[in-house]
C-alpha cells in the first residue's frame, strides 16, 4: 500500500512541477520509504520521476512498421540462405547442425534484443546523454554479451549432441568438436558485430528524439539471422574441411574462446550498469538455449520430411520474436519510468491477464497489441512472395499454403503477445528486470511455437494431399 502511495505521489509532483518556468522540463527527486524491511527500518532514497508519454497508434505504427520491413526482409535473407545451406555436406554429414540453428539465431533474442532492450530503457531514462556513460554502458555490455555468447554457444552445442546422438545411441567425437568449436566462434563473433550495432542504434535513435524501443530490437531481428546464419554456415564449413587433416585447430580455438570468459566476467564484474546482471541474467539466457534446442529437435525432424520449411523458418520465428521483443521492451520501460522494483502502477496487469482486455482494451499496452496484430499478415505476405519470386527452390505457394502459413504466423504472435502483457509485470513484481528476464523466454518460446505450427501446417497440409513442395 504505501509503495502505490509513492507512485501516486510520484505521478503528483510530475504533474505540478512539470516545466520550472522555463518551458523547460524540470527533473525531480522525490524521498519515498522502501518497502519490506527497508520501510521498517525506515531507510529512505531517492526515486527519479520520469513522465511516461503516450503514443498514438499511429506514432507507434510509424516508427515500428520500416524497421519491421527491414527486419523481415533480412530473416527472408536467412532463410533464403538456410534453404542452400542444407544441401551442403557439413548440414547432410551432421544433421545435428540443424538442432544449433533455432538456438544460435535465438541468440539475437538472448542476447541482442536484450541488449537493446536493456539500452532502450537507459536511453530513455536519461542515463546515455553523457558521453562517459555511453562509454561506461558500451564496454560493460559488449564484455557480458561475450562471456554469455560463449557460454550459451557451449551449451548449445552440448544441447546439440544431447538430441541428436542419444537416440541414435552413437557418439563421434569429431563431429562433437565441429559443434562445440562452431557454435563457441559463431556465437562470439555474431554477438560482438550485433552489439555494436545495437549500441549504435540506440545511440542514434536518442539523438534523433525517435524512442529505441520502437526501433532497437527490430533491427537486431533484421541483421542477428543473417549474420548469425552466415556465419554459422561459413565457420561449420571450414572446420567440417579442416577437421580431418589438422584435428589441433578446432579444439585449440575452442580452447582460447573458453579461457576468455573470466576475461569478459572480471570486465562484467567491475561495471556498475552490467554487475547485477552478470550474476542473475544467466537464468533467462541458458533456459531460452534449452527451449530453443526443443525447436532445433523439431526443426532437424522436419527438414528431413520437408526440406521447403528450411527457408520460411528464420522467418515466421523471427517475426514472432521481432513484434513480442518490441512489446516487452515497451512495457518494461514504462515500468522503469512508472514504478519502482517489486511495486506495480494501478493500471498493470496482475496475474493471468484478461484475453478482451490485452487485445481490445484501452490502454496503451492494449493499442500496442493491435498495431503489432496489424503488422503480421500484411508483412507476411511481403515476405512469403518475396520466398516465392527468388530461386530458392522446394517451394510451390497455393492459396491453401497461404491461409495454412498465415493462421500459424498469426496464432504464435497472438500467443506470444499475451503472454508477454502478463509476464514483464510479473518479473518486475518478483524483483527482476523484464529486460533482461522477459525477451530471452518470449523469444524462445517464439521459436519454439513457429516451428512448432510450421512443421504442424505442413504435416496436415501433406496429410491432405497438399504438397507444396514441388517447383524445382
Amino acid at each position: 500500500m504505501a509503495s502505490q502511495n509513492v507512485i501516486r505521489k510520484r505521478r503528483k509532483m510530475t504533474d505540478d512541477h512539470k516545466s520550472n518556468g522555463k518551458g523547460e522540463s524540470e527533473p525531480l527527486m522525490v524521498t519515498s520509504e522502501s518497502s519490506g524491511d527497508e520501510e521498517e527500518a525506515g531507510i529512505q532514497r531517492l526515486l527519479p520521476v520520469v513522465e511516461v508519454q503516450d503514443e498514438t497508434s499511429w506514432q507507434i505504427g510509424l516508427q515500428v512498421f520500416f524497421p519491421y520491413m527491414i527486419a523481415g526482409f533480412g530473416m527472408v535473407a536467412a532463410g533464403l540462405v538456410l534453404d542452400v545451406v542444407q544441401h551442403w555436406p557439413v548440414f547432410e554429414e551432421v544433421s545435428e547442425v540443424f538442432i544449433l540453428v533455432p538456438a544460435l539465431l535465438g541468440l539475437k533474442g538472448n542476447l541482442e534484443m536484450t541488449l537493446a532492450s536493456r539500452l532502450s530503457t537507459q536511453a530513455n531514462l536519461g542515463n546515455m546523454d553523457t558521453r562517459k556513460e555511453q562509454w561506461k554502458m558500451i564496454y560493460g555490455n559488449i564484455a557480458l554479451t561475450q562471456a554469455q555468447a560463449i557460454v550459451v554457444g557451449f551449451l548449445a552445442s552440448v544441447a546439440a549432441m544431447v538430441f541428436g546422438w542419444i537416440p541414435k545411441g552413437k557418439f563421434d567425437v569429431h563431429h562433437g568438436i565441429l559443434l562445440c568449436s562452431s557454435s563457441v566462434l559463431t556465437a562470439s563473433i555474431a554477438s560482438l558485430v550485433l552489439g555494436t550495432v545495437m549500441i549504435i542504434v540506440v545511440i542514434g535513435s536518442r539523438k534523433c528524439k525517435i524512442n529505441p524501443d520502437n526501433v532497437a530490437t527490430p533491427i537486431a531481428a533484421s541483421l542477428g539471422d543473417l549474420t548469425t546464419l552466415s556465419l554459422l554456415a561459413g565457420i561449420t564449413s571450414i572446420v567440417y574441411k579442416i577437421l580431418y587433416t589438422q584435428v589441433w585447430v578446432a579444439p585449440l580455438l575452442l580452447a582460447v574462446f573458453l579461457c576468455l570468459i573470466p576475461l569478459w566476467c572480471v570486465v562484467s564484474h567491475r561495471n556498475e550498469y552490467v554487475t547485477e546482471v552478470l550474476y542473475s541474467g544467466w537464468t533467462p539466457v541458458i533456459g531460452a538455449m534449452v527451449i530453443s534446442s526443443v525447436g532445433g529437435l523439431i526443426l532437424d525432424f522436419a527438414v528431413s520430411k520437408f526440406p521447403g520449411i528450411a527457408v520460411f523458418q528464420p522467418v515466421i520465428n523471427g517475426v514472432g520474436g521481432n513484434l513480442v521483443a518490441v512489446q516487452a521492451s515497451r512495457l518494461s520501460t514504462v515500468l522503469h519510468m512508472s514504478a519502482t522494483p517489486g511495486t506495480l502502477p494501478d493500471d498493470a496487469t496482475l496475474g493471468c491477464a484478461n484475453p478482451f482486455k490485452t487485445f481490445f482494451g484501452p490502454g496503451l499496452s492494449s493499442r500496442t497489441v493491435r498495431v503489432l496484430l496489424l503488422l503480421v499478415v500484411p508483412g507476411h505476405l511481403v515476405f512469403m512472395y518475396t520466398i516465392y519470386f527468388m530461386p530458392a527452390g522446394h517451394i510451390s505457394i497455393t492459396l491453401v499454403f497461404a491461409l495454412g502459413y498465415l493462421t500459424a504466423a498469426l496464432v504464435q504472435v497472438m500467443i506470444l503477445l499475451y503472454v508477454a502483457t502478463w509476464m514483464v509485470p510479473f518479473l518486475w513484481r518478483k524483483g527482476c528486470d523484464p529486460d533482461n528476464f522477459s525477451i530471452p523466454y518470449l523469444t524462445a518460446l517464439g521459436d519454439l511455437l513457429g516451428t512448432g505450427l510450421l512443421a504442424c501446417c505442413f504435416v496436415t497440409l501433406n496429410s491432405y494431399g497438399i504438397h507444396v513442395m514441388t517447383r524445382k
